[in-house]
């Protein structure tokens, strides 16, 4: 088959699909086609947020919003200017889809299904005339006099632009690098730490909120910690993964972890405290009850780590047992070895270095005529509806260079 259009968009996802309708709402006349190289479109959309779709987060300024990407921070200030959480809220509503704010900032549709997302994008492809063309894997672009051909596994299509909506995918970057764009080499982001360790052997599902430092570097992180059955997770372990993404996968993901279970709490403060709980609970034994927020077992293990035994009570802690607790309690240290993914949201460092995009049209700097929106760039955040919001708002910017 050979077809034209005004505009294809390489890229079946969220950036993808939000991209063509929006172009559609902005110039009806113009013929639009996404390509999607699998079988089925918007998988990551449907797997997102525990299959409940993540779509944005709470916060609606923009100087603030951009701090929560590693990759990013700078070049989304005037994007978000142009379309920010708020617009991304307005923009579903207008759809037909309402989303609610959780206790932690997350958005996610009132149904709690990503399936209604899903629905939503598919009815406005319908209803713009959208061509949807699965089993497209594209295999070569070429840049014409005054158009873009793009060749796949089954056809060839020619356009007047073309939108890149690929998301970390390595034949796409390798592609776009031969037609002259620089490719920042891609390594993962937001994954959880491979940890063995006697302390946190038994303790899966146990959760505090904790400080986290990487020994030796300047990499540190605060949140919710959750210990799993293969080491460390949860925001403040994701949070490091992202900002050290770089970093950490130059140490081969083997370094040590120091973890402050107290949160903001340092050596001095809880040496005092726990001086201070001698003489209130002298009778008492130390293992029975946590005097911290976090729970019993941790405590428990932390206390046996420190060198005190089950029975032992406050009264007879020793100077050195007293210290050997502080620091398990402040300053753990907790050797890593490797990572593993987070969930099925994997999220990648890398990408198309962001000197040579036009943040107010999302065009190519090296091309004219190709856009870009979503992760094929090199942007990414931590988790929390962070990535989408960088998929709507770089498509958004995308469509308005198609007004009629």
């Amino acid at each position: 088959m050979n077809a034209n259009y005004d505009v294809i968009i390489i890229g079946g996802g969220a950036a993808g699909f939000f991209t063509a309708i929006n172009i559609a709402e902005n110039n009806s006349k113009l013929k639009i086609a996404i390509l999607e190289r699998g079988k089925e479109v918007l998988s990551k959309v449907r797997v997102s947020g525990g299959g409940r779709c993540n779509v944005t987060h709470a916060c609606f300024i923009p100087n603030e919003l951009v701090k929560f990407y590693p990759r990013g921070e700078k070049e989304l200030k005037g994007p978000f200017h142009q379309f920010c959480s708020g617009d991304t809220i307005e923009w579903f509503e207008r759809h037909g889809v309402e989303l609610k704010i959780e206790d932690d900032g997350r958005m996610f549709p009132v149904t709690d299904s990503s399936q209604t997302i899903i629905d939503c994008f598919q009815q406005a492809v319908k209803k713009w005339g959208i061509d949807v063309l699965t089993g497209q894997s594209v295999q070569s672009l070429f840049r014409g006099e005054d158009y873009w051909k793009v060749e796949t596994t089954r056809d060839t299509f020619k356009a007047s632009k073309i939108v890149m909506a690929t998301g970390s995918n390595p034949k796409m970057w390798d592609m776009l690098e031969t037609l002259g764009h620089s490719i920042v080499p891609p390594v993962p982001s937001l994954f959880t730490f491979n940890i063995k360790d006697p302390r946190i052997k038994d303790l899966m599902g146990v959760s505090a909120l904790a400080s986290v430092k990487v020994k030796g570097s300047r990499l540190q992180a605060s949140g919710p910690l959750l210990i799993t059955h293969w080491g460390m997770s949860g925001p403040g372990i994701l949070r490091l993964s992202a900002w050290g993404a770089r970093e950490l996968f130059a140490k081969n993901y083997q370094f040590v972890l120091q973890v402050n279970w107290l949160n903001d709490l340092d050596f001095e403060e809880t040496a005092e405290l726990l001086r201070e709980l001698k003489i209130e609970h002298a009778k008492k034994i130390i293992t029975k009850k946590s005097p911290f927020d976090f729970p019993n077992r941790l405590w428990e293990s932390l206390v046996l780590a420190s060198g005190i035994t089950e029975a032992t009570k406050w009264a007879d802690l020793s100077r050195k047992q007293l210290d050997n607790l502080t620091g398990q309690l402040v300053n753990g240290q907790y050797h890593v070895n490797g990572k593993s993914t987070f969930k099925e949201e994997f999220v990648t460092a890398g990408g198309i270095d962001l000197k040579e995009i036009n943040f107010k049209t999302m065009e190519s700097k090296i091309l004219s005529d190709l856009y870009f929106a979503g992760e094929i760039l090199n942007i990414d955040a931590i988790t929390g509806g962070f990535n989408f919001q960088n998929a709507w708002t770089g498509g958004f910017l995308v469509a308005k260079n198609f007004s009629n």
